[in-house]
């Protein structure tokens, strides 16, 4: 299946076809047209002539507009044809599809045309989970055009399909009649619109039009704004500039807005599932694009603080404090069926909120949005000891208790196998992975600066500074394998050390909580043959039990991991190992087309001479859109310290320089320059500095 992501102006609606242009009916695969959880068209297929239509070609003209190239019949063999059939497809408000038929013939044809159409009203976790609707469908020819409906009580859904051709409408699509002249045309509009609301709503046609003609305009000045507003990058490599502009795009189309803050967009996790508001994505996304669009930041900060946890309700795990997982809009959640309304199963969103709080103030300057979200920090600082250590022991772990449909896992490796000992078997519950010690420091760290530099509280600084060195002391000693070099994943609830080797040490380094004394063994692991494949760091190491170099969270590379890492390794000193990180991020770029996908395998790079896809990624994915972003800030070295930016660069081999121009920040609009290496030997060298030849050893540069 293809997958051709396009966005209305609420950032919520996507299609989702085959390279033809068609959508098939199936409940198991993510096709349709989708708004806000909701599939509003299931069927979407067109033939001519009773016949099939057979790809040329499939251009994506912006992310919310897409071209496809088509002539009649399917056969394997092509055939000079007569006919060629271009339809032209944007989203907004549903979507608009321009259908033209050329007739490339010296005599005049008659055809009939056909777009069959229906629609099962799918919410996302049943198109998931494959389970059966609860209420009825509805369908009519009204007004000159197709009515697809769904009710159940008090929630009701509408496709409303019309074109601007004649048409013969019946229950299951529209007919067209079409003459083309020699050499002609033949052309309709079709238009696809979406309603929703409850019994007795008012659709109002005329609004509804309105909207859907004003969204394509709209969203092509939003995204030369968008790609405008940004700092520029310039380069002596080509493909480095092809996928940070790809980056860009990607953001734009993965951006919506949250209903609260009308004309302000954060990011949604990502295309299929996930075109939604993540806790935890939205938040990493937002640290990753800092210094590019700090204004996705601000805005993932007041829209997780509004719907910050205010009591105990173990059915959606919210607690006091607590930052959101995930939140829905479909039929499941607004039944009660799935905890969506948000979802709080997450343990490391809400110490990540004061991060970025923090991060989002040392960039921007702007303490009025710090005082602003001080309740809500200081509720999110509290979360981590009251209800974060679950056990009493000083750590933040997690146990689902929403035992239907929470997640086992509540970290950012959130499938059910991800945290498992050395031998490949599985701990127990409650979890205490060790990122969430690092992430818990970190804003502890952070909520001291804020609270001492804006709140005014020194009294409350200092505590969370004697709790963060306390807890630091205490981690250094009790995921400290010492026998191995590394760090646990984990103590499980006896606290027991989980011994595998993880990527999750290296989100460590970024935390700050590893004692200087212990990082360059951790360095070792994380650069070493076992955890790196030489595209990138693997989710876990290939001697562990349960190591799957196509396991999901057991030993694929995730881009988004390796920017973290890449940015920890920075914080340490360990400036040619991140960008060794970088190199292999952007030599995987290149044969992704410039878009980092969700994760790739863990195959060593002497096995592939290419990155080997991951089945189910998502792509784009947005931490992994903002990857390529963050490495850029890694291999310059930016950091901001006052209101001054440093500039530290080093450059992977083969870069001979790079500048980002108008870096926006506190200190206005500034630009970056780092010059690197280029040699006659570059092949040799990259390959040494991917880890690929002999034997690896860490260097640190102060």
């Amino acid at each position: 299946m293809s997958y051709e992501l396009v966005q209305v102006l609420d950032g919520n609606t996507f299609v989702v076809s085959d390279k033809c242009g068609d959508i098939e009916p199936s409940l198991l695969d993510a096709t349709g047209l989708f708004s806000f959880d909701t599939r509003f068209l299931s069927k979407w297929v067109l033939t001519v002539n009773g016949e099939r239509l057979n790809a040329l070609s499939t251009d994506d003209l912006q992310y919310f507009e897409t071209r496809f190239f088509l002539v009649p019949g399917t056969g394997t063999v092509y055939i000079d044809a007569k006919l060629s059939v271009i339809r032209q497809r944007a989203v907004g408000n549903g979507f608009h599809e321009e259908l033209t038929i050329l007739n490339h013939d010296e005599k005049p044809v008659d055809l009939t045309v056909r777009v069959e159409a229906d629609c099962d009203f799918a919410d996302l976790f049943e198109v998931k989970d494959a389970l059966a609707k609860k209420g009825s469908y509805t369908t009519r020819v009204a007004d000159g055009r197709l009515v697809l409906g769904y009710e159940r009580e008090t929630y009701k859904r509408e496709t409303w399909i019309e074109a601007t051709a004649p048409a013969a409408i019946d229950e299951h699509g529209l007919t067209f009649a079409a003459h083309v002249e020699p050499h002609g045309e033949w052309t309709t509009d079709l238009h696809v619109i979406t309603a929703s609301g409850g019994l007795g709503f008012h659709l109002d046609r005329t609004k509804y039009e309105r909207n859907a003609k004003k969204a394509l305009p709209i969203m092509e000045h939003s995204l030369e704004k968008w790609v405008g507003d940004a700092p520029r990058l310039e380069c002596d490599w080509a493909w480095l500039k092809t996928t940070y502009q790809r980056s860009l795009v990607d953001l734009a189309a993965l951006r919506f807005e949250p209903v609260a803050f009308p004309g302000q967009s954060l990011p949604a996790a990502g295309l299929p599932w996930f075109m939604t508001m993540f806790g935890r994505d939205s938040i990493f996304t937002s640290l990753q694009t800092l210094p590019f669009t700090p204004e996705l930041a601000a805005t993932t900060l007041r829209a997780l603080g509004q719907r910050q946890g205010t009591r105990v309700d173990d059915f959606r795990e919210e607690e006091p404090g607590r930052i959101l997982h995930e939140m829905r809009f479909g039929e499941l959640t607004a039944f009660e069926e799935r905890p969506h309304s948000p979802y709080y199963g997450s343990a490391d969103a809400t110490p990540l909120f004061v991060v970025l709080l923090d991060e989002y103030e040392r960039w921007t300057g702007d303490t009025k949005l710090v005082r602003e979200l001080e309740y809500e920090a200081r509720a999110a600082l509290n979360w981590i000891d009251e209800f974060g250590d679950r056990l009493g022991n000083g750590y933040i772990s997690y146990q689902r208790r929403n035992e239907t449909s929470g997640l086992e896992n509540q970290s950012w490796k959130d499938s059910w196998d991800s945290i498992s000992y050395h031998d490949g078997s599985l701990p127990g519950f409650p979890r205490a992975t060790c990122e969430l010690q690092g992430y818990a420091y970190d804003a502890k760290m952070r909520g001291a600066r804020l609270a001492r530099l804006v709140w005014r509280d020194a009294a409350f600084a200092d505590r969370l500074e004697k709790e963060a060195a306390g807890l630091k002391r205490r981690f250094n000693r009790d995921f400290w394998i010492g026998d191995r070099g590394f760090f646990a994943v984990a103590l499980d609830a006896d606290g027991r050390q989980v011994d595998s080797l993880n990527s999750n040490i290296g989100h460590l380094l970024w935390s700050g909580i590893v004692d200087k004394s212990k990082a360059r063994a951790v360095v070792s692991h994380l650069m070493g043959p076992h955890l790196f494949s030489g595209w990138g760091v693997r989710s876990l190491a290939d001697d562990e039990g349960r190591f799957n170099p196509i396991g999901y969270h057991v030993g694929t590379v995730w881009p988004f991991d390796n920017s973290i890492i890449a940015w920890g390794l920075r914080r340490y000193g360990y400036k040619q190992e991140a960008a060794r990180i970088a190199a292999a991020m952007f030599d995987a770029a290149d044969f992704f087309d410039g878009r980092l996908p969700e994760a790739f395998a863990g195959y060593p790079r002497e096995l592939t001479k290419y990155p080997v896809q991951y089945p189910t990624a998502c792509s784009p994915q947005a931490w992994s859109t903002g990857a390529p972003l963050l490495l850029v800030r890694t291999m310059l070295g930016l950091e901001p310290i006052g209101d001054n930016l440093i500039v530290d660069p080093v450059l992977p081999v083969g870069i001979g320089h790079v500048e980002l121009l108008d870096i926006p920040g506190r200190w206005g609009r500034v630009d970056a320059f780092g010059r690197g290496r280029v040699d006659t030997r570059k092949k040799s060298l990259r390959r040494q500095e991917l880890g690929i030849l002999g034997e690896y050893k860490p260097t640190k540069t102060r």
